[in-house]
C-alpha cells in the first residue's frame, strides 16, 4: 500500500513537471475577462429581473 503511494506521488510530481504553467500577464488577462463577462451578465440580469418585475405587477397589480 506505502508503495503505491510514493509511485504516486512520484508520478504525480512529473506529470506536474510538464504542464505548461500560464504566465502572469495570461493569468491577468484571462482575470479580467472573466470579471468583466461576469459583471456583463449580472446587469443583464438585473435589467431582466426587473423588466418582468415591472410586467408581472401591471399584470396582477
Amino acid at each position: 500500500m506505502f508503495k503505491r503511494l510514493v509511485k504516486f506521488i512520484k508520478e504525480v510530481r512529473n506529470e506536474l513537471k510538464r504542464v505548461s504553467w500560464p504566465s502572469r500577464d495570461e493569468i491577468r488577462g484571462s482575470t479580467t475577462v472573466v470579471i468583466g463577462i461576469v459583471l456583463v451578465l449580472a446587469v443583464f440580469i438585473g435589467l431582466v429581473d426587473r423588466a418582468l418585475t415591472f410586467v408581472i405587477s401591471i399584470v396582477f397589480g
